[in-house]
């Protein structure tokens, strides 16, 4: 792939970076009035850029987290309306860098850092950080699926949580982790200076330059417009 070359995925790097940014970003500008629009521009921009599975999955949970803090932090500063819209701001830019992470599999941060010729313990930890939270997920849902089948009863009771959920779950973590020792083992897997060879390598293209330099632009108008 050529750098004039446009791609649906942006550079894995640039995702870990650009996330770190929205977050500071957002709360250094949480009480600029103008950020709000920054959001929304930021938002378009990721739909635009191969970003629109996280950017759907963000927005109701953005609308329910940011709806209650805005209110509880309008009601807590006095009917403070300044307030209420810097704590919807926060959220706003907490969840655009969720929407924005979620645009990348872990095999292709994996795959970026190894490129690049990173420690080999930096490109393990980031597989293990980027792949695990899902696995975790999984299940959890098969748990409760089990719990339902056994008809164990309700999740809030605490006695039937330690036994019939906390317990299963955490042993089902027990085995993942015995299992990934024992992929990494049959892989070759080193953390020693070996030599590798990568052989789908992620290049920046031209369509990485321009998502950065319209959020740069985005930025640049929030402070100083």
């Amino acid at each position: 792939m050529s750098f004039w070359s446009f791609k649906k995925k942006i550079y894995p790097l640039l995702v870990f970076v650009v996330s770190i940014f929205f977050i500071v970003f957002g709360l250094v500008m949480a009480r600029n009035e103008n950020f709000i629009w920054f959001l929304l521009g930021a938002y378009v921009w990721l739909f635009i850029f191969g970003c629109k599975k996280g950017c759907l999955h963000m927005i109701c949970p953005f609308i329910v987290a940011g709806g209650i803090f805005g209110v509880i932090a309008y009601f807590a500063y006095g009917r403070d309306f300044t307030a209420a819209l810097a704590m919807v701001n926060r959220f706003g830019a907490v969840f655009l860098a969720i929407a924005l992470g979620m645009s990348i599999e872990p095999i292709d941060m994996t795959r970026n850092l190894s490129t690049l010729k990173a420690p080999r313990g930096v490109t393990l930890g980031m597989l293990i950080a980027t792949s695990f939270p899902p696995v975790l997920k999984a299940e959890k849902q098969r748990v409760r699926e089990a719990m339902k089948t056994r008809g164990a009863g309700s999740i809030l009771n605490p006695k039937i949580f330690y036994r019939a959920f906390l317990v299963p779950f955490v042993m089902r973590l027990v085995n993942i982790s015995d299992t990934l020792s024992l992929s990494v083992e049959t892989r070759g897997f080193s953390l020693e200076k070996v030599p590798y060879t990568v052989y789908k390598k992620e290049k920046i293209c031209i369509s990485d330059i321009i998502f950065i330099l319209g959020l740069a632009a985005g930025a640049v108008c929030t402070v100083t417009l």
